[in-house]
């Protein structure tokens, strides 16, 4: 029997990842909802199926945990799909010194950023290449810079931005699109999270997770290799290049400062 195609999106319980299942789903994408918190997705499936759409797959499932990939594929074999395409958005930060953050959290942190997506961008690869399906993986303008009072989740989002460029020229011969979306500020459940006491966003900087979901699905369909929401936030991660990294390190360090 033929797999059906699906779209699995990481992170969906909330905030990018529920706005991107929205416009997934309007887009005609069946879906597969994966987070830990399965009374939020099944809301957003039956939020998504009351619009007329296929009711999304929901998978309860830790992305973090080693066997996460596997458990997931089961799934997925079990109910007679196969992605197509792959959103990465699980993720979260934690804001506050290095030396005093709980230093278990910070691995934890890297577990979800960093090693999960890299397992997830490649697990289904010979799939999305025979489908020529995407990947979509979701960073953060905070990858552009270092991050004191954030440094572990800054540099995870490095590392998306880098590893996924990266992919981006690798697999583009064989069909497969690979973007990277960069959001700058999100008004989402992220801050509570991250234990910023101060959610007040540049109002210049931050767009919301509805826009940002919009313009990381019109990135993939037209195959582009990075995706910065906002003309306002795509000028400052050029001019960070450009910048002293001692000036961009006391400015960063002086709003996370304020942030905890």
């Amino acid at each position: 029997m033929a797999l059906r195609p699906v779209t699995l999106i990481t992170g969906a319980s909330a905030g990018i990842g529920t706005a991107l299942a929205h416009v997934f789903a309007a887009n005609h994408h069946e879906l597969v909802l994966v987070a830990r918190r399965e009374q939020l997705l099944a809301n957003l499936a039956d939020e998504i199926a009351a619009t007329g759409a296929p009711r999304p797959l929901v998978l309860r499932a830790d992305v973090a945990r080693v066997d996460a990939v596997q458990r997931i594929g089961d799934a997925l074999a079990a109910a007679g799909v196969e992605p197509e395409i792959v959103v990465n958005n699980a993720a979260f930060g934690l804001v506050g010194q290095a030396d005093t953050l709980d230093r278990g959290e910070q691995l934890a942190m890297i577990d979800l950023n960093v090693r999960a997506l890299t397992d997830l961008s490649l697990a289904f690869l010979d799939v999305l290449e025979r489908r020529r399906g995407g990947l979509l993986n979701v960073a953060s303008v905070a990858g552009f810079m270092p991050g004191p009072g954030m440094a572990v989740y800054y540099a995870s989002k490095a590392y998306v931005i880098s590893f996924s460029q990266a992919l981006h020229q690798e697999l583009a011969p064989k069909g497969v699109r690979v973007t990277t979306l960069c959001p700058g500020p999100v008004p989402t459940e992220f801050a509570a999270r991250a234990g910023i006491s101060s959610t007040t966003y540049p109002r210049l900087l931050t767009r919301s997770a509805a826009r940002v979901a919009q313009e990381g699905y019109r990135g993939l369909q037209e195959g582009r290799r990075l995706v910065v929401p906002g003309f306002p936030n795509r000028l400052g991660a050029r001019l960070l290049g450009l910048l002293p990294r001692r000036w961009v390190l006391r400015v960063v360090d002086a709003r996370n400062r304020g942030r905890s």
